[in-house]
């Protein structure tokens, strides 16, 4: 069966070798280098223990220094498998998600016009070369010129200047021969609507061919230059050679030099690629004109684990990295992903050159943010979540963006990312209140406090803060203990206002890790602050007699310690906060509504302090419940003393 021209090419360009090659062998992980897609492993054709078995899958082939078996994935198939040369074709295109196209009788004629248009299409080029040295190209000389793209760089990409003449490349080709149909074929002219000869597609404009990954001209670009043209930039139509949207320019050489260690870079257009290219970012390609593919993004992770995407500053550049992202998002596998370098606004990568060298540009490449960033700021950027409802409408945005990931494991290392970000935003440590952060590897110093039997202790002078950081320790600690109940009070925790910084950074701890098991807990915790930081809080009196404490795990105990020490908090802050209101509000004449508020947040407080007494058997943290609210009862009752009622005159 003959097989369409291209069918083999783009077969081996969506296929990665070292994954077919994969599910053989065992890689050796010291001599390979995935990221330069370098792998070597022992040999699947001969017996041995060492590794001499190598793959390139930049290049797409094997080859074993032992045995010398050599070829590409098609080969490894048909060998691997025992199958024919077809067999191993349609297993390979299954698997690339490729339509192996029915018999064609005519295939040889069609790979026979396929050369003839190649042949045409590089005649086209040699045209645009020596138009720019003609006397009509001074102008776009001179542009090229300002641009900074010297003569060397001019060659290796073939730019040239197609004069502004309605059939000056028609009537070149057909005076040398060409066929009609063959130019006509390869997009560079359109027939007349007026019955006249057909005319050049590409007319006053500064010429790039567009090549394959082999070289091979395929299309052109050109950009305009009258400055009044509708298009600026125009490509090639589609042809039997070119499919713009699996096609990136500059994509061999960029592949070499990839494969040589450099960063691969995905910028907007010819110039950047160009100008990149010449300031030693040879590993450089773009879409054309176009926002990025599917065909397109696999044909990057064939060379890179991780293209950079470095768009132009502007909100177009904002709006392609985006959907470069969200094209991305269902694709992503273990260790394929996208980077994005945005550009200061109003400027691309090669107003960055020329302005500030190519140091600038490989600041901003190698310091681009992942792409679970990237989602992040284009859900944040410029709002306000100050209500329960914009909060909860971003969690519902995020979890819809993360679920469109098909990897699990990817799935949930986006989610816990997102998390630690929420975290951060929505902290309450974040207010500016003047609460001391703590620095991550600080040792866990809590204050001292005394057994609550010390007639000196803090409990005893009626300190509410010295009992809410009693309580904080209570709580972290029965999380630590059992943190499959974090999930039930997660709000609750978030909005929790340690007054310890390093309670503060626990608390986050615990967020973010509970889920993950008790063991991967104390290891976030003690890799973060120090092994000393739990032996400490779980050593404290109040804390290492209480129940979730003895019964690690168990969650009833756990449910009921967490949820009764939140409510006392929030019980008490009530109190403050009503009576520091109170104070503020009889600055003036008072209504009823003073007394009612500060009556209800003393019920509030009443019952905490029932509930209190109902504490001592589990463990001794209400020593003395009279004396420990003595120093409210007395602030409370001088608040009523102070308020004195008028009736209102009428």
């Amino acid at each position: 069966m003959s097989l369409p021209p291209g069918f083999l090419d783009e077969l081996r360009t969506r296929t990665s070798i070292a994954q077919v090659v994969g599910r053989k062998v065992m890689w050796d992980t010291r001599k390979s280098n995935q990221g330069k897609g370098d792998m070597w492993a022992p040999c699947p054709f001969h017996q041995e223990k060492s590794a001499s078995f190598h793959v390139d899958d930049r290049k797409g082939y094997y080859y074993c220094f032992g045995c010398h078996a050599k070829g590409d994935a098609i080969s490894f198939v048909r060998e691997t498998e025992n199958v024919e040369f077809m067999e191993a074709i349609r297993i390979l295109a299954g698997e690339a998600g490729m339509q192996i196209p029915e018999r064609d009788p005519q295939a040889q004629a069609k790979a026979d016009r396929r050369t003839q248009l190649i042949e045409v299409m590089e005649q086209a080029v040699q045209h645009f070369r020596l138009q720019l040295q003609t006397g009509a190209g001074a102008e776009a000389r001179a542009y090229l010129e300002r641009r900074g793209l010297d003569a060397a760089t001019q060659d290796r990409f073939g730019i040239g200047f197609a004069p502004d003449a309605w059939q000056g490349l028609w009537d070149h080709l057909t005076a040398k021969g060409v066929e009609p149909d063959l130019i006509m074929g390869g997009g560079l002219a359109k027939p007349s609507s007026k019955g006249g000869n057909p005319y050049d597609v590409f007319r006053g404009r500064i010429m790039f061919p567009i090549r394959d990954p082999r070289g091979r001209c395929i299309a052109f670009g050109g950009r305009a230059m009258d400055p009044n043209d509708n298009a600026k930039y125009l490509n090639s139509p589609e042809t039997e050679l070119f499919d713009k949207s699996a096609t990136l320019y500059n994509y061999g050489p960029a592949r070499e030099a990839a494969g040589k260690g450099q960063r691969l870079i995905v910028a907007e257009g010819y110039m950047d690629v160009i100008a990149l290219s010449q300031a030693g970012f040879e590993a450089a390609v773009a879409p054309l004109g176009t926002a990025v593919t599917e065909a397109q993004l696999q044909m990057l992770w064939r060379v890179s684990d991780e293209p950079v995407m470095a768009l132009d500053g502007d909100r177009a550049g904002v709006q392609a990295a985006r959907r470069s992202m969200d094209l991305a998002l269902p694709l992503l596998a273990a260790g394929k992903s996208l980077r994005f370098a945005l550009m200061p606004e109003g400027q691309d990568p090669d107003d960055i050159l020329r302005a500030e060298g190519a140091g600038a540009v490989a600041a901003l490449v190698e310091g681009a943010m992942p792409m679970v960033q990237l989602l992040w700021q284009r859900e944040t950027e410029g709002r306000n979540f100050d209500s329960p409802e914009r909060k909860a409408a971003l969690d519902k945005t995020l979890r819809e963006a993360i679920g469109r990931i098909q990897d699990p494991s990817i799935k949930g290392h986006y989610g816990q990312a997102i998390k630690e970000m929420r975290w951060a935003l929505f902290s309450p440590r974040r207010d500016g209140g003047g609460k001391r952060p703590w620095v991550p590897g600080a040792k866990y110093q809590p204050p001292a406090v005394p057994r609550a039997s010390t007639k000196s202790s803090l409990l005893a002078t009626g300190d509410w803060r010295a009992q809410a950081h009693m309580r904080e320790a209570v709580i972290l600690a029965a999380l630590v203990c059992t943190p499959a109940v974090c999930a039930e009070f997660e709000s609750a925790l978030e909005r929790l206002d340690c007054f310890d910084p390093v309670h503060g950074a626990l608390r986050d701890l615990i967020l973010a890790h509970a889920d993950e098991g008790p063991e991967a807990l104390r290891a976030a915790i003690d890799a973060q602050m120090g092994t000393e930081t739990l032996e400490k809080l779980m050593a404290l009196p109040h804390v290492a007699l209480m129940r979730p404490l003895r019964r690690p795990g168990d969650v009833e105990p756990a449910q009921m310690t967490v949820a009764e020490e939140l409510a006392k908090i929030a019980a008490r802050r009530g109190v403050k906060d009503e009576m520091v209101d109170a104070a503020e509000d009889l600055s003036g004449t008072p209504d009823e509504a003073v007394t009612y508020r500060l009556g209800q947040a003393a019920e509030a407080r009443n019952r905490a302090d029932r509930s209190q007494h109902k504490d001592t058997a589990e463990y001794d943290l209400a020593d003395n419940g009279a004396r420990i609210n003595r120093g409210e009862r007395e602030e409370f009752d001088a608040l009523l003393d102070r308020i004195t009622f008028s009736k209102p005159r009428r």
